[in-house]
C-alpha cells in the first residue's frame, strides 16, 4: 500500500492532506485495515532477512547504511518510540540511538552475531508491546503527543509504521541485492 502514488493512497485515505490529519481518529473498520497492513509489512521484513545474517558473516561487503543490524535496530527504535513513548506515554529512551546521535552504531555490514541477535530480540519485545497496546487500548482516538509531530493519533503512528516498513522492506531487497553481487558496493 505505501508504494501506490500519492494519488491512490489519497483515495484510501481521504484526509491525508488535511490539517488534522496527524490527530484523526480511525474508525473500527480502519484500524482493523491497518494493523492487518502493519503485520504484513512486517512478516514481510521477516521473510525476506532469513539467512541474511549467515550470509553477511560469510561473504565480505563493506559497511553500510543498508546493514542489517542497522535496519532492525532502527526498526526496534522507531515502534519503541511510537507505541512505547508517545502513545503509551512511558519514560523508554530508544535503545540503539541518542538524541546528539541518533544513527549511533547501525553501520557495519558484518556485524557480530551476537549484536544481531539482540536487535531482533529488541524488535520483537517492541512489536509484542505495540501489538499489546493497540488491542488493549479502549477507544478508537487513542492519540499522544509527539515533539516532532505534536498531537499524533493512534491512526496516523499505524500509517507512518507501514510506510516506515515498505522502506525498510525495499532496504532488505538492496541489502540482499548487494551479498548476491547483483549490485555494486
Amino acid at each position: 500500500m505505501a508504494t501506490l502514488p500519492a494519488s491512490r493512497r489519497a483515495d484510501l485515505f481521504p484526509d491525508a492532506r488535511a490539517e488534522d490529519r496527524f490527530s484523526t481518529s480511525a474508525t473500527v473498520d480502519e484500524r482493523t485495515m491497518l494493523l492487518d497492513f502493519l503485520r504484513a509489512q512486517r512478516a514481510t521484513l521477516e521473510l525476506k532477512c532469513v539467512g541474511l545474517a549467515d550470509e553477511l558473516a560469510r561473504r565480505a561487503v563493506e559497511p553500510s547504511t543498508l546493514s542489517l543490524l542497522g535496519l532492525v535496530r532502527h526498526l526496534a527504535d522507531v515502534e519503541r518510540g511510537w507505541f512505547r513513548r508517545t502513545l503509551a506515554g512511558q519514560d523508554a529512551p530508544p535503545r540503539f540511538s541518542s538524541e546528539t546521535a541518533p544513527d549511533q552504531d547501525f553501520d557495519g555490514a558484518a556485524p557480530d552475531p551476537a549484536l544481531v541477535t539482540e536487535a531482533w530480540r529488541a524488535w520483537h519485545e517492541e512489536v509484542a508491546f505495540a501489538e499489546e497496546f493497540v488491542a488493549g487500548a479502549p477507544h478508537l482516538d487513542i492519540s499522544g503527543v509527539n515533539p516532532w509531530r505534536g498531537p499524533v493519533s493512534l491512526r496516523w503512528v499505524l500509517i507512518h509504521m507501514i510506510e516506515e516498513y515498505a522502506r525498510h522492506n525495499g532496504h532488505a531487497d538492496l541489502l540482499r541485492e548487494r551479498i548476491d553481487g547483483a549490485i555494486g558496493i
